[in-house]
């Protein structure tokens, strides 16, 4: 959660817009913005923002990724996560190429000049 202590007014910040985009580049610090005493906006670093909107989608796609991550965290403790089935173990099981990271048979290479078809034929 956000902790916002320095609370200023829209006036205030107007004053002080240049220090205080430079002071909320510091993780966790940011600022409210209030107008007759009331809370209007906040400021914080684009950087902070993003990440929040990216937590908030991934909470979206995983709503129960909390206990998900208390259940393996239990699992890991306790070896249960030794029985859960690996990648190469579903691959197998679902007839698709057992190795992960498969060796080609033919070694492909770039080649920084062009060779030359054959020799030009002098008349």
């Amino acid at each position: 959660m956000i902790n916002i202590k320095r609370i200023i007014s829209i006036t205030e910040a107007r004053r002080r817009i240049f220090d205080i985009a430079e002071e909320v580049q510091t993780p966790k610090k940011t600022y409210m913005l209030t107008a007759g005493g009331k809370p209007k906006a906040v400021i914080m670093s684009a950087k902070e923002y993003q990440s929040l909107v990216e937590t908030i989608e991934v909470e979206k796609i995983f709503p129960d990724l909390n206990q998900d991550i208390v259940e393996t965290k239990a699992a890991l403790k306790s070896g249960e996560y030794k029985k859960w089935p690996t990648l190469n173990n579903l691959k197998r099981d679902w007839g698709m190429a057992v190795k992960f990271a498969e060796t080609p048979n033919k070694k492909y290479g770039v080649y920084s000049s062009h060779k030359a078809k054959g020799k030009k034929k002098s008349r």
